[in-house]
């Protein structure tokens, strides 16, 4: 018999071999299963440490937006002893920024879980050291933070489910993450601790009202009385045009100015009279008290003239109708510079005697507020409201959603408290030490400072009743006293908040 060509002995082992590919696939499928599930549960935790981020991240920003717009910043040195109320420990009654910061958290979720109570405590960056304190009337010695409140907002989230790597003795995970936000106001920030090589940082609010108000504040007169017409000088200035600082700094309550700025009520007057297409000036120094025939004698006012708009105003609502003027109140004149200090010739901001603004701004501004009668102006006719009506008895201020809000066809309740109003505006305050000339339609002006104000109505005459919410200055002075240079801090109010990295 002749020999196999395929030996028997080679047969029988490739038999033996049989099978083997199955047994290293079935090994691998272990190493691959055991890497692709340890993948799951490290990107399980990298999506809770973004969603730790994003709720500390949310919960700083409206921390910081209640420092704003409670007005404590106007009060840099708690004179008035109000801050408890707004960065004190949560108690229920004070604390409202940390209490806004705990709800804002809460409404966000990290895994399957709800968020566990972050932590809240409030600092001042001065000289690269920082006090921090869940108290912030242990600051109050610190001026910096007056001017420069800043929140830290820290969260631990523990017990995070795990899918595979409980298979190795992990039964949960935990994750961290902070967030800190400040409110800036520049008011004399170059000696606070608050400046950058030695300059003070200034600030450009994107979406002004294009109303200039003069540096005078009609409540807080030298003598104690309301100020008259007359010298530049009649009045107490909002700024002091040399530091920026406040001049009459303190909250006051019922719409008086007895004890600050801050919370003080009166009417915006255009200084314009009503004939003509354009604004021919009553006093070329837009005055403070000047008694226009429009509104009872003794009323506390502050004149004003239009601000040059520019183009295109975006945000427009659908109630407008009117030329650009009209809709930059109504809208957001974001082109426009509303930027602090000296301006080069020609720069942006410009008082534009071009327009008539009384009728464009009793419509604007009904448009713009929701107002539904411009005759009524002692009660809300839709509108949004400080409780009560104008003049609010008790800090902090509160808003109060009015029945025509627009939030309340998602669900807002009319009288609900609110803390973001189509009312709340910023005005740029000039210089009115330069007089202004109708010889000259458009007049070159210094933007001194800003107001933060809540529009509380508007007549028919383009009268508009406000309350003081806040105050910035810039220093606009001499030689010790430069003007603000290098980047602005960039908002949409007076005192602008913002993420900030750690100091």
């Amino acid at each position: 018999m002749k020999t196999p060509f395929i030996p028997r002995g080679c047969a029988n082992s490739r038999s033996r071999q049989r099978g083997i590919t199955m047994a290293l696939i079935a090994i691998s499928m272990v190493a691959i299963i055991a890497m692709a599930a340890l993948s799951i549960d490290v990107i399980t935790l990298y999506l809770a440490k973004e969603e730790a981020q994003r709720s500390v991240d949310s919960a700083a920003i409206a921390a910081a937006k209640i420092l704003s717009v409670s007005g404590i910043t106007g009060d840099p040195q708690n004179i008035t002893g109000n801050w408890l109320q707004i960065c004190g420990p949560d108690d229920g009654v004070n604390g409202l920024a940390t209490r806004v910061a705990k709800a804002v958290a809460a409404q966000n979720s990290i895994g399957t879980l709800a968020v566990i109570t972050p932590t809240v405590t409030y600092s001042a960056g001065t000289g690269g050291s920082i006090t921090s304190s869940s108290d912030c009337r242990s600051l109050a010695t610190t001026t910096a933070f007056g001017l420069n409140p800043m929140v830290t907002v820290q969260l631990t989230q523990t017990g995070l489910p795990t899918f595979f790597s409980r298979i190795w003795g992990y039964s949960g995970q935990q994750v961290s993450a902070t967030a800190v936000a400040e409110a800036f106001n520049p008011s004399n920030s170059g000696v606070q601790g608050n400046q950058e090589t030695g300059t003070i940082i200034p600030v450009n609010p994107r979406c002004a009202k294009p109303w200039i108000v003069p540096n005078q504040d009609p409540g807080n007169p030298p003598g104690g009385t309301l100020c008259t017409g007359g010298s530049a000088g009649s009045c107490t200035t909002f700024v002091n045009l040399n530091t920026g600082a406040i001049t009459h700094g303190g909250i006051s309550t019922g719409g008086t100015s007895a004890s600050g700025v801050i919370g003080e009520t009166f009417w915006l007057v255009p200084d314009c009279t009503s004939a003509g297409s354009g604004c021919t000036l009553i006093n070329p120094t837009p005055q403070a008290n000047s008694s226009p025939a429009t509104l009872p004698p003794g009323t506390a006012t502050l004149q004003y003239v239009p601000n040059q708009v520019g183009s295109p105003v975006i945000g427009i609502p659908s109630c407008s109708t009117g030329n650009g003027y009209e809709e930059a109140i109504e809208g957001c004149d974001q082109p426009t510079n509303y930027s602090c200090g000296v301006q080069a010739p020609g720069g942006g901001n410009i008082a534009d005697l071009t327009i008539s603004p009384a009728v464009p701004t009793t419509t604007g501004v009904s448009c713009l507020i929701h107002q539904g009668d411009t005759g009524t102006t002692t009660a809300s006719t839709g509108q949004d409201y400080l409780s009560p009506f104008g003049a609010p008895s008790a800090f902090p201020f509160q808003i109060l959603a009015g029945s025509s809000n627009p939030l309340l066809s998602a669900g807002l309740t009319s009288g609900s408290p609110v803390s973001v109003s189509a009312s709340l505006v910023t005005l740029p305050i000039y210089d009115n030490s330069v007089t202004l000339t109708n010889t000259q339609p458009l007049n070159n002006v210094t933007f001194v400072g800003f107001l933060e104000v809540f529009i509380n109505a508007v007549d028919a005459n383009g009268d508009i009743n406000v309350t003081v919410i806040n105050v910035a200055g810039c220093s606009n002075g001499n030689a010790a006293n430069p003007d603000p240079v290098g980047s602005p801090v960039i908002g949409n109010s007076a005192v602008p908040v913002r993420l900030i990295n750690n100091p």
